[in-house]
């Protein structure tokens, strides 16, 4: 059973049968399937810009930073108080008015979140910077039930939504295959701060800093590299990712206190399919696993159900790290992850 022939024999044989599953699916009605797919695009996206979060952290401390997942739930219930109270957005404000509203929200949630993400760094991770690995990572236990119980205090246990807010239906067809408002707005906000994400990574230099001390911290402090600067830089871009992703969840879903503990941890899980600590892998992780949930939840032959959709998403993150740890993107390390 340890033989790489056998495991690489099993998990082929997962993905056929899958595969399989899926063909069956869309050939007995193509257009069904790629609308389901579409729903699967939507949640994805939101899934990758929260998963960014975690692979960014994890890439250069080796950290996975549990309270990522509450800091974007708070950022989500903080952008509801931005639209619906102190800029009064209702569902008879005009779409040009929730539009002007989104950009305000932006530019208030992602500086304060970006903030509050290194603030939680400086207090709580970097003291524990030298010390056994256990320690900062059971301190990021402990900062996600401090953020949660944080929201609790402030909003209590209801659910806050904006979905009302946007226009709903379909923005626009291509033959039967509809593509929704939703899909539309979260691309609107998400796309843009990637492609930011992207520049800033790839031709910046601190983004080449971020890069360098990923590599390896020690050889880039003795090439004059500010370490403490440089991950202070990448929780404050993790913080930014968690508030555009809060306000994206609150305008397509319902956001509460607890809301990032299980999204977070599906999005712990995209990273780590598509390769913890690479970039495009959370992106392409986040992706599939907003396919998996929504054919899973939406096709109508031989589908789990809704009932399954967390069985099924840890348990692709149990078979990654059985039978591919390093994900689907990732480089394997001497140690294995």
């Amino acid at each position: 059973m340890r033989s790489p022939k056998v495991v690489d024999g099993l998990g082929l044989g997962f993905v056929a049968v899958i595969v399989l599953w899926l063909a069956v699916n869309f050939f007995k009605d193509p257009t069904y399937f790629l609308n389901v797919g579409l729903d699967g695009l939507t949640r994805g996206t939101v899934y990758g810009v929260v998963a960014l979060g975690y692979t960014l952290v994890y890439g250069i401390l080796q950290l996975i930073n549990f309270a990522h997942g509450d800091v974007f739930a708070l950022s989500g219930l903080v952008a509801s108080t931005m639209m619906l109270t102190v800029l009064s957005i209702d569902t008879g404000s005009s779409n040009a008015a929730v539009a002007g509203a989104v950009v305000v929200t932006l530019l208030v949630t992602v500086p304060l979140f970006a903030v509050l993400n290194g603030s939680i760094e400086r207090v709580a991770y970097r003291p524990l910077r030298n010390a056994p690995r256990v320690a900062p990572l059971i301190t990021a236990v402990g900062m996600s039930f401090i953020v949660q119980n944080v929201s609790l205090a402030l909003y209590g246990v209801d659910y806050e939504s904006g979905s009302e807010l946007i226009p709903q239906g379909v923005a626009f067809n291509i033959g039967d295959v509809r593509f929704t408002w939703k899909l539309v707005i979260a691309l609107a906000i998400i796309v843009p701060a990637l492609a930011v994400l992207t520049w800033f990574v790839e031709t910046t230099r601190q983004g080449k800093a971020m890069r360098a001390v990923a590599q390896d911290t020690e050889a880039s402090a003795m090439m004059g590299i500010n370490v403490n600067r440089t991950i202070s830089t990448t929780f404050f871009i993790a913080g930014s990712l968690a508030a555009v992703a809060g306000l994206v969840f609150f305008l397509e879903f319902q956001v509460r206190y607890d809301t990032g503990f299980e999204l977070g941890l599906i999005a712990f899980t995209a990273a780590v399919l598509g390769g913890i600590g690479n970039l495009p892998g959370a992106v392409l992780g986040a992706l599939l696993i907003g396919f998996i949930q929504s054919y899973n939840e939406g096709l109508l032959w031989y589908a789990p159900g809704g009932d399954w959709t967390r069985s099924i998403v840890f348990g692709i993150l149990i078979a990654v790290l059985v039978f591919r740890p390093e994900g689907l993107l990732g480089e394997r390390t001497p140690e294995g992850a």
